[in-house]
């Protein structure tokens, strides 16, 4: 059963990576690449269970924390091409208050 699962999995990597490199917009490129991420979580756990090691499912959940952080970080820069407080800063500094 969990076989089928893995292979399902990795049919579902080869479409998400036909999206990426067909995909016509920036957003869908990121979405293509979160939607691998969450894909490479699950067979991660899907593996961990087939070799009878729970501690995959650690490595997993970093993973998934990576992944997401990973995505609002590269759309928090296309919108606002800064990932930190920058223009903030020079603001103040400059005696507006």
């Amino acid at each position: 059963m969990f076989l089928v699962a893995t292979i399902a999995l990795l049919i579902s990597i080869i479409f998400i990576l036909l999206r990426l490199y067909f995909s016509e917009t920036l957003f869908d490129r990121v979405l293509a690449v979160n939607a691998f991420g969450t894909i490479a979580v699950v067979l991660i756990g899907v593996v961990g269970f087939l070799s009878n090691r729970p501690d995959f499912l650690d490595i997993a959940l970093l993973y998934a924390l990576i992944n997401f952080l990973g995505t609002i970080a590269i759309l928090k820069y296309f919108r606002y091409r800064s990932i930190g407080d920058i223009n903030d800063i020079s603001q103040n500094s400059s005696g507006e208050n």
